[in-house]
């Protein structure tokens, strides 16, 4: 039986969530498809376009991605504090980004004097969209729709392009957050399509470590790294950007040694401060798929009456 929705996301248990998609019946999402004779690798570009469009939209900020053949991974940050700052002007504009707007909605726009009735009831429809704005369902849900569209149109067909519903995990803690993100960027070379994190197209890291290279702090459409928590921290993922790199290098040389060779006995900033052991963090990193939320046993502990769990299925990392 499927769970909830809401037993699976939400934001006073974490902010963060890593959601992947698949295709159904082994399709192609992108790609070479040997049966059909078919190239698709462009649309790896329509998703990509889409993902980040709707980043700039919603109050959902994107911290890693990788698409894949017949699937894509996100981790998704959900933003309240930028949705309770929009104005009502700028709720409607960024939803209407990807929707039309009812006609009332449209008098208000343009000024026009408006009932009590009527102002009461565009007041109402703001705050409803201002609270999908930081659903991750309906971000996923515009996102597979135009997608599944798009490749239904070319492929000249009709009917289900993806499984069902996107699974969806909790990241309750820092090392949760660094795990998944570590995975999902490190898939292609997993997949042994990639030899290393600056040539894994259409993935976060490669676009990090270009945007790096062209003196830019963070891509267009990505989350920020904060850099370590400390006092009066900004808004952004709480690790530093070169530690985050030097650590998915690490654990790709891990994961496939075959074909990076053997790592340096130095390890990364960022693994030692997470307080992982080499063992542990491979066990992660490898199978972060695994359950519903990933966190240390306090934070599953804590998440679990949040999330209107009894238990919980997934992996359980070491306190600190």
């Amino acid at each position: 039986m499927t769970t909830a929705r809401a037993s699976l996301i939400n934001v006073d248990a974490t902010p963060y969530y890593h959601c992947v998609s698949r295709c159904v019946r082994r399709s192609f999402l992108c790609g070479y498809n040997d049966e059909q004779g078919k190239c698709f690798e462009h649309r790896r570009g329509w998703i990509e376009q889409r993902l980040l469009k709707l980043a700039n939209a919603f109050c959902i900020d994107v911290c890693a991605y990788a698409i894949m053949s017949n699937h894509y991974h996100v981790v998704l940050h959900i933003n309240k504090g930028c949705a309770k700052a929009l104005s009502p002007i700028e709720v409607i504009e960024r939803w209407l980004t990807f929707h039309q707007g009812p006609l009332l909605i449209q008098r208000f726009m343009r000024g026009e004097v408006l009932s009590e009735a009527e102002q009461e009831r565009c007041m109402e429809i703001i705050e409803i969209w201002r609270e999908r704005l930081t659903s991750i369902s309906w971000f996923m849900r515009l996102l597979n729709q135009h997608i599944a569209a798009e490749a239904n149109r070319e492929d000249q067909c009709t009917g289900h392009f993806w499984e069902g519903r996107f699974k969806s995990q909790a990241l309750l803690d820092e090392k949760a957050l660094a795990a998944a993100m570590a995975y999902v960027d490190l898939n292609p070379i997993r997949a042994a399509i990639a030899d290393a994190p600056e040539t894994s197209e259409y993935t976060s890291v490669k676009a990090r470590i270009k945007a790096l290279r062209n003196d830019q702090i963070t891509p267009e459409g990505l989350h920020v790294f904060a850099g370590y928590p400390r006092k009066d921290q900004p808004e952004g993922i709480p690790f530093r950007l070169l530690d985050y790199l030097e650590l998915v290098d690490w654990t790709g040389r891990q994961v496939r040694d075959d074909k990076r060779g053997q790592i340096d006995s130095t390890l990364p900033p960022l693994l030692e401060r997470l307080g992982f052991e080499p063992k542990q963090w491979l066990k992660t990193a490898s199978y972060i798929e695994v359950g519903n939320m990933v966190g240390s046993e306090t934070s599953v502990k804590a998440a679990l009456p949040l999330l209107d769990r009894q238990r919980a299925s997934g992996i359980r990392l070491p306190d600190s």
